[in-house]
């Protein structure tokens, strides 16, 4: 059984169905306990041609056979096959019902979990507590309630009718149990420790194969299989080395138990035997004995079953709780209020920010305006903090109060949720979920409006593809989009944009891997659909955003011009030399191609 601040509700929550299952098993125990007494009149009828009930002498005939000895039986198997079902049904179910709460559970906090959190953990190690871990948890669950109630009536009825037998003969089989149970309770603490090695082991394989599998194309273009696979070998050696020294101590308490067990038997058979020769026992009775500790010979080997599965279970339940007890970095303060529709209008005042952990400042005292409606390009070298002003728009990080303010309302007592609501963003990464085209570009919408879909398909410069594949729309995307190419990709993701219709869209260098005509279908496109609304764009090339209403040009975090094209040619030095650097690179391309 399992206890912690994580799983105890669910002893309430089934609690009645719990119940119902031990009255079931105490049913079951009972009546295995009534065989070794049909056993006790069976072998003296056998030997004396009658059976002692109650101080009366019964002839031991077919009558006394059928009535006394058969019909009970095939009672008490019936009875004990309902229950055992029953049983089943109760404790068994529970456990794949509290897996399932707790799955849903994880996902419910993961969902809401910052950037930071998942920067800081692998996903094969997240999918390891959503497999291994809840797997065993559910099995503690279930099987633990089982084994221990088990353990507890079935054993001690047993003993209590041992000891009404002979006391001396039952405490002298208690003495290896109590050794038993002592040795086991060492041995678990071990086990336990083996355990969280095992499943760091197997979340270190798990999370080394799904990133290889994800970066296949990268390790066969580099021929870098031979690295893989040795690395991976490495990795499967350690986890085969957990499940070793973890399957040893398990193994030894097994011994242990066997050792134990057997050294029990041979105490009944020397003292039991004695006693049926100085007629204290007779044979029916030592075998009635015998059988009330074959009865008990299952709740041990469940005590040293449920102390190896509890050391598992408060392992893995320990890695889950650390999930459910992780608290998202960025909420929403006390009292925000929710404005309901946004204009766009988006003001920076003297921002300066660092990611969490990080001593660096990446971006410093910005300080610049976005109207309403106005098309708004950010352009900068590489690492200058273009990425970073957007998440903060979209409030992936936490902000400093009084620093970035949606339509004159600080962002910081406004909901998130209303943030989010009123934005549609385009990623750098462009991820595309293992699902339909036409699920995909429908994914922002309420609505899933086969024709809205192809609007905004034809919107993005992507309807021509899609129409090429053997299924259109309904083609479903390798993982993480990868049946299309990386223009495809970035197209859908617009398209998908496109379709929540928002008040602000921003694009995160969207159209870098399109040609230039695409961009310029998609760029007029945007304008024509996003009159009255704000979008902002983020590009590496001048040309991307040079008819922008205002460019925000960046550089090392700081905010060095905002103006149109021409003012930021004119007046910013570093704005002119990039782009006369552009210009050049594109003479010499033109010029390579010419050639």
């Amino acid at each position: 059984m399992l206890f912690g601040k994580n799983i105890n509700r669910y002893y309430i929550k089934y609690g009645p169905r719990l119940l119902l299952g031990i009255i079931a098993l105490i049913v079951v125990d009972w009546l295995q306990l009534v065989i070794p007494v049909l056993y006790k009149y069976v072998i003296n009828g056998v030997n004396n041609g009658y059976v002692n009930i109650d101080g009366t002498d019964v002839p031991f005939d077919m009558a006394f056979l059928l009535d006394k000895i058969c019909l009970p039986m095939i009672l008490i198997i019936l009875a004990m096959v309902i229950c055992r079902f029953l049983w089943r049904i109760c404790f068994f179910g529970a456990g794949i019902n509290v897996e399932t709460d707790l799955r849903l559970r994880m996902f419910d906090v993961c969902k809401d979990l910052s950037q930071e959190y998942y920067q800081r953990n692998k996903v094969g190690d997240l999918m390891s507590l959503f497999t291994n871990d809840l797997e065993t948890v559910q099995d503690c669950f279930g099987s633990g309630i089982l084994m221990f109630a088990d353990a507890l009536f079935l054993g001690l009825l047993a003993v209590i009718k041992m000891a009404v037998m002979n006391i001396w003969l039952t405490l002298l089989c208690l003495v290896p149990m109590v050794l038993l149970f002592a040795a086991s309770t060492v041995i678990g603490k071990y086990m336990m420790k083996k355990w969280e090695k095992r499943q760091a082991a197997f979340s270190s394989l798990s999370d080394f194969s799904q990133e290889s599998f994800a970066g296949i194309a990268v390790i066969k273009a580099f021929v870098k299989e031979a690295k893989e696979l040795s690395a991976f070998k490495k990795l499967n050696k350690d986890n085969e080395k957990a499940n070793v020294d973890f399957t040893k101590l398990s193994v030894a308490l097994n011994v242990f138990v066997t050792l134990f067990v057997e050294s029990v038997i041979c105490v009944i058979l020397g003292y039991g035997g004695y006693l049926v020769w100085d007629k204290t026992f007779d044979a029916g009775q030592l075998m009635e004995f015998i059988g009330y500790f074959t009865a008990i010979v299952w709740p041990i080997m469940a005590v040293s079953q449920l102390i190896e599965m509890h050391s598992r279970g408060k392992a893995s339940l320990s890695r889950i709780s650390k999930l459910l007890d992780s608290t998202p970095d960025v909420i929403d303060a006390p009292n925000v209020t929710d404005p309901g529709s946004i204009a766009g209008n988006i003001e920076f005042k003297d921002l300066t920010f660092k990611y969490p952990g990080s001593e660096t400042e990446v971006l410093k005292n910005v300080s610049f305006r976005i109207n309403a409606g106005e098309s708004v390009g950010i352009v900068g070298r590489t690492g200058s903090g273009k990425t970073t002003l957007v998440d903060l728009i979209l409030r992936t990080y936490n902000v400093p109060d009084g620093t970035l303010f949606v339509d004159g309302q600080d962002v910081n007592t406004i909901t998130i949720e209303s943030v989010r609501r009123n934005a549609a963003y385009v990623p750098q990464d462009n991820f595309l979920f293992s699902d339909t085209i036409e699920n995909n570009i429908a994914f922002a919408s309420d609505t899933n409006d086969i024709e809205e879909v192809i609007k905004a398909a034809k919107l993005s410069d992507v309807h021509d593809n899609i129409s090429e594949f053997t299924e259109g729309y309904k083609t479903v995307l390798g993982e993480r989009g990868v049946t299309v190419s990386g223009g495809q990709k970035q197209r859908i993701s617009i398209a998908r944009a496109i379709m929540k219709n928002a008040p602000i869209l921003i694009l995160d260098d969207s159209v870098s891997a399109v040609d230039v005509k695409t961009e310029k279908n998609i760029l007029q496109s945007l304008k024509s659909i996003r009159g009255g609304k704000t979008t902002i764009l983020i590009a590496h090339r001048i040309t991307t955003i040079e008819n922008m209403d205002k460019i925000v040009f960046i550089e090392n975090g700081s905010v060095a011009a905002v103006g149109k094209h021409s003012e930021l040619y004119k007046n910013c030095k570093e704005y002119r030399k990039m782009v006369d650097l552009q210009k050049l690179d594109d003479i010499e391309s033109s010029n390579g191609k010419g050639a």
